[in-house]
């Protein structure tokens, strides 16, 4: 254990694995899906009180498991300018981060069960990938979030699963489908909750975009590809910019749709500060300027899936 590592008490060691600053990214889906139930006349608060629930800990989960399999494979090293690493650390020894990841991971799993029995095999996929995809981002033998695909997991699962997901366990119940249905009833999964899951699908992945550009240096030294190590600062930065622009354009398609009107503009009014960001990220690599811009865009994210989902209730 370093000498850093004997000032920071237990708990706080806990809590800094369990990185609760993310939890609001594992929330935004949920309430954008609840937006768009309220506004189709579906929502039903026990199964998404539970798909919040279930969101929250698989983020948690997925927390854990990058803490430990980065710390395992080499991957964070003293070099990092990011938030500590417990495991890498050496604030928690790493077989109790492993148990931490499955022990979290297994309470997500009881959640799920409910979501499972009024949601049917479509849930029983998405949740069981959802786990494997959380524990193969850097653990397993080909990490795929060291080969340039973790954005494209963060968009999928933490945005558009997420947001059709929690839209379809409310949807189903409204149907009358009964216990585990094996397919999608019609009108539980309608285009409408995908496209409303970009905003949050392309400000998560910023999330990350931030995150590996801060890090493009370290982690090509640990042979940690991201995509930002594949594609260089310039290109990674555009990738951004266009995730960015995604986020806002998408309330627009919303708004000129008379069945939604003016008040899918409101996550509009985050722009500024999603500009702000992006000045920051479009100029600087360090981390004295780019984690409190991370911190920034997790705040981006949550602001924005609030006024979308009122919006879209309203």
């Amino acid at each position: 254990m370093t000498a850093a590592a004997t000032d920071i008490s237990r708990r706080r060691a806990w809590l800094m694995a369990a990185r609760p600053q993310t939890l609001p990214a594992g929330a935004a889906p949920v309430v954008v899906g609840v937006g768009l139930a309220v506004h189709a006349g579906v929502a039903a608060p026990l199964p998404a009180l539970a798909a919040l629930l279930g969101a929250l800990l698989l983020q948690i989960g997925t927390n854990f498991a990058n803490d430990y399999y980065d710390a395992v494979n080499g991957a964070d090293t003293d070099d990092r300018e990011g938030f500590t690493r417990v495991t890498a650390g050496g604030l928690i020894e790493p077989a109790q981060v492993k148990r931490a990841m499955i022990g979290t991971y297994a309470l997500s799993v009881v959640v799920g069960l409910y979501l499972v029995a009024i949601g049917g095999l479509p849930i029983l996929v998405v949740g069981l990938t959802s786990i494997a995809a959380g524990v193969a981002y850097t653990g397993g033998p080909y990490p795929y979030g060291y080969r340039g695909l973790g954005d494209l997991f963060v968009f999928v699962y933490f945005g558009v699963v997420a947001v059709a997901g929690t839209y379809y366990v409310q949807a189903v119940t409204a149907v009358d489908a009964g216990l585990f249905p094996t397919g999608i009833p019609a009108g539980t999964l309608p285009l409408a909750a995908v496209v409303a899951s970009l905003p949050v699908a392309a400000l998560s992945t910023c999330i990350l975009v931030v995150n590996n550009i801060r890090d493009v240096e370290t982690d090509r030294e640990a042979g940690k590809r991201t995509l930002a190590v594949i594609l260089g600062y310039r290109f990674a930065r555009a990738e951004f910019l266009a995730l960015l622009g995604m986020a806002y354009v998408v309330p627009v398609v919303f708004a000129l749709d008379p069945g939604y009107g003016l008040s899918a503009l409101a996550p509009l009014l985050t722009l500024p500060l999603g500009v702000s960001i992006a000045r920051t990220v479009l100029t600087e690599s360090g981390g004295d300027a780019l984690n409190p811009a991370l911190e920034r865009t997790g705040q981006t994210l949550f602001a924005h899936a609030a006024l979308f989902a009122l919006g879209l209730a309203v």
